[in-house]
């Protein structure tokens, strides 16, 4: 039996822990925080193809018991005037609907998730080191201690210690924008019940949702160069919404309405992503999630993607004749869908080109769409959707 070693407990290592149990492999996880989960305050959206990910790993209930669902999407003018409403990806079926909720939220329910199917997670087994051999790759860890696998699996977010082992070319670079997250119980844009509001105007962008408690959950997009590390420890809610305010009032001021409202914390981050075509492996490691192909957050894929790379990754395991095969399959499946969900996330984080959408208003189509329920259906071989000059 292949044994694997997951570097990073987050929504990547933890959901490809799950898959890889139900596949029948042996795994563990590392995680370096000392805490079962890390909530740095943001919320993210979960889209039906992550939703659907879920789904293959009988992992639904968990996911849908926090958080709250989205099926629609309105578009409103910078001055509030409502411009469409259209439905929001597959509204139709309760388990493949758009779903918003914290990432501590999720990440607790993964972990809780895991920890029923009997997975270890080590918490504080912070990496120090990867030694990649031919009969195994070890993990040291900081404390000293030490595990060794057939694959590990680097699922340690955009500052992954595991890429720097394997690629250390590779260095994260900046998107353009600064990025926004609040809540609120004031704000002054109500909406429909289930939907997520999108304020276009400006050069940024700003979205809205509503939760069933009357919480609105926000986040704003905004031109800038990264803000320093240092600026963004020290700030504080009063000093994000002074300088957040003034720059969505000239061209969205209904978008500014809702931030003037927020007296919590607001959590500030840069816009980041990785650069296409690094390297994600090495004989027996392998990058998944963040670590591999962190994108801009303007696509809102950032997480639904992890959980697509949990099933192919586990489905490739199970399915193929050596690992070699398992990790070559993966990589020929996973690059071209995740690397244009990075392209064009980007794109719309510089400005530089707005991705045309039908008449729907539907997102542009990503290669693998047509075929994702065929690749993620859980009974289905997938060594037989591996690209034709793989054989």
């Amino acid at each position: 039996m292949v044994r694997v070693l997951v570097i990073g407990g987050g929504i990547a290592g933890t959901a490809a822990a799950v898959a890889l149990r139900k596949a029948g492999i042996d795994v563990a996880v590392y995680e370096a925080h000392p805490e079962s989960a890390e909530d740095i305050g943001a919320f993210l959206t979960l889209a039906s193809n992550g939703m659907r990910a879920l789904a293959q790993l009988d992992a639904s209930a968990a996911v849908t018991a926090v958080g709250f669902p989205l099926t629609s999407m309105r578009v409103l003018d910078g001055a509030g005037a409502e411009v469409a409403h259209v439905p929001l990806g597959e509204a139709a079926n309760p388990r493949l609907r758009y779903r918003c909720l914290r990432r501590g939220e999720l990440n607790t329910a993964l972990q809780a998730e895991a920890a029923r199917r009997g997975i270890d997670i080590r918490h504080g087994a912070r990496l120090a080191s990867v030694e990649d051999g031919p009969g195994g790759v070890t993990a040291r860890f900081a404390d000293g201690s030490t595990a060794t696998g057939d694959v590990l699996v680097g699922a340690d977010g955009l500052n992954s210690t595991v890429r720097r082992a394997i690629a250390p070319a590779t260095r994260p670079v900046h998107a353009g924008q600064q990025v926004f997250y609040g809540y609120t119980s004031a704000a002054p844009l109500p909406g429909p019940d289930a939907s997520i509001t999108m304020v276009r105007g400006g050069p940024g962008g700003f979205g809205c949702a509503v939760s069933p408690d009357g919480e609105t959950y926000w986040f704003a997009r905004v031109p800038g160069d990264p803000l320093p590390t240092d600026e963004i420890t020290r700030g504080t809610a009063a000093g994000w919404r002074d300088l957040l305010v003034p720059l969505l009032r000239e061209d969205t001021p209904v978008a500014a309405d809702v931030v003037a409202a927020t007296t919590d914390d607001i959590m500030v981050t840069n816009a980041t992503e990785l650069p296409l075509g690094a390297p994600w492996r090495t004989a027996r490691t392998l990058l998944i999630g963040d670590a591999a192909h962190a994108a801009s957050p303007a696509t809102g894929q950032g997480a639904s993607m992890a959980l697509e790379d949990a099933v192919v990754l586990a489905k490739s395991l199970r399915d193929a004749p050596d690992t070699e095969t398992a990790l070559s399959c993966y990589e020929s499946l996973r690059r071209p869908r995740t690397e244009h969900n990075t392209t064009v996330s980007g794109n719309i984080s510089r400005g530089t080109h707005t991705p045309s959408r039908p008449a729907s208003g539907a997102p542009p189509s990503r290669p693998g769409d047509d075929d994702l329920a065929r690749l993620l259906e859980w009974d289905s071989d997938i060594m037989t959707m591996r690209p034709a000059h793989q054989g």
